[in-house]
């Protein structure tokens, strides 16, 4: 797996929903703008499913077996904030809800992010990154 081109690619994708999570529904170019998320979603999809879906695959078994492993674009954030110091914040809608087998109680989120290419393991605001492409 070229993993610099996984985590180009990741970040493109990342960069159009920033760019798409900026615009209201009135804005002239949305239509445009998400009809082109799709297809780079898709594209990715086809490109690192299986590669990523494997890797999902073996999170979920460790940490969530009970929650079905979805898409990978399903565990990107769907809106993102820019932050003052140039820094983007993820949504509170970031990533997949999971079951956590230690604790089923607990609101646990998956999330797949870029730079370096990382799943992150969410439970409430404690954050743990659960697999780093190298």
């Amino acid at each position: 797996m070229d993993i610099k081109a996984l985590d180009q690619d990741l970040l493109s994708l990342f960069e159009k929903r920033v760019e798409l999570s900026q615009m209201g529904y009135d804005h002239r170019d949305y239509d445009d703008v998400e009809e082109a998320l799709h297809d780079l979603e898709d594209d990715f999809n086809d490109k690192y499913g299986d590669y990523l879906e494997g890797i999902l695959s073996e999170i979920h078994k460790e940490y969530c077996p009970e929650s079905d492993v979805l898409l990978p674009t399903a565990y990107l954030a769907k809106t993102f904030k820019e932050m003052p110091d140039g820094g983007i914040e993820v949504g509170k809608d970031a990533g997949v809800l999971v079951e956590l087998e230690a604790d089923p109680a607990a609101t646990a989120k998956l999330i797949l992010l870029p730079t370096p290419t990382r799943i992150v393991l969410q439970v409430g605001k404690k954050k743990n990154i659960v697999w780093a492409a190298e």
